[in-house]
């Protein structure tokens, strides 16, 4: 070993180093894990994984992804004990970094890659079914998507502002929340990633390496289409994004898995990035609040313009912002 520097993390409570190599690899990831009992509890509430787990859940998703042909990080060695694993290391640029200063021909071709990583991960990942992966056995029903809204309104609306809703505004935005839900929760099930975003996906030469997919689960196939397209980190023009839904449907009709109606596809993406966005705005709130980590707030205006924006485009949608917008002032009219 030729040194060991620390990497900047993520959210989570694990730990990144880099280890320098005089050979061939000339470097490895080793990522610490907070507490080596820690794998059987997931950081992201989960839904239906009731049976006990005996495996850390990002190997067990990893072997199962190896199988699909997406790029993932070759694992050398895993020291369970020591709650220590050896990985492949895909370098230091995410796509969002890769597109922070690409022209508008680079950005949408990196994007391009990832969408096509992503219609590998859905198809491949999906069919057939592997009941070995954890994945397989939790899923986003209901109570999970609510759970994630309840989450925006007790850390996104209570705790940023400092109160509740009124009763009847409380109930007016629950109760399109609960018809949002069980729209996205009766779609056909495929394998999500769950955290397909800019700086989950690693730009290594011609390749793009996916990591963090350990929260993986059965969802929409509009979940981490949405999360990809309406970023926290990026913000890519509505042409580019219309254009790449296209693309992600051309992908998965080139796979046998046609979609039928597109428009109707598009309305559940858009109704997808409320739940994902509204979610990921409580998120940021909760790991400054309780994790003590002020670094995502500046994200929030972004992915709350995502939901200002859908929320206008769709009629029936009206009621939820008008009991939303007093408490939410980025979802307010200028």
């Amino acid at each position: 070993m030729a040194g060991l520097s620390p990497l900047a993390g993520d959210a989570s409570n694990r730990r990144y180093f880099r280890i320098a190599l005089k050979g061939s690899p000339s470097a490895l990831i080793l990522m610490q894990l907070a507490d080596p009992e820690g794998f059987k509890k997931s950081e992201e509430a989960v839904s239906g994984a009731s049976a006990q787990i005996a495996e850390l859940p990002f190997t067990n998703v990893l072997s199962h992804l190896q199988r699909t042909g997406v790029t993932v990080p070759a694992l050398y060695y895993f020291d369970r004990d020591a709650g220590l694993l050896y990985l492949e290391d895909f370098g230091d640029l995410t796509l969002a970094e890769a597109c922070r200063h690409a022209d508008a021909a680079r950005l949408q071709a990196l994007y391009r890659q990832a969408i096509d990583q992503l219609v590998l991960l859905q198809v491949k990942g999906t069919t057939p079914p592997a009941p070995g992966c954890i994945a397989f056995h939790r899923r986003f029903d209901v109570p999970l998507l609510m759970w994630e809204f309840d989450h925006f309104l007790e850390y996104g609306v209570t705790a940023r502002v400092g109160h509740p809703m009124k009763p009847e505004d409380d109930a007016a935005v629950r109760g399109a929340f609960q018809r949002i839900a069980e729209l996205l929760a009766g779609q056909p099930q495929v394998f999500v990633h769950r955290d397909y975003h800019s700086r989950n996906l690693m730009v290594d030469g011609s390749r793009m390496g996916i990591i963090d997919f350990q929260d993986a689960l059965m969802g929409p196939a509009t979940y981490d289409l949405a999360s990809l397209l309406k970023d926290a980190y990026i913000e890519l023009d509505e042409g580019v994004v219309d254009g790449l839904v296209e693309h992600f449907l051309d992908g998965l009709a080139g796979l046998g898995s046609k979609v039928d109606d597109r428009p109707a596809f598009r309305r559940v993406f858009d109704l997808t990035s409320i739940q994902r966005n509204l979610k990921a705005a409580g998120r940021f709130v909760y790991i400054d609040r309780v994790k003590h980590n002020p670094k995502f707030l500046a994200d929030i205006p972004r992915v709350l313009g995502y939901v200002k924006r859908n929320l206008f485009k769709y009629p029936e949608l009206a009621t939820v912002r008008q009991h939303l917008s007093p408490y939410v002032v980025e979802l307010q009219e200028a």
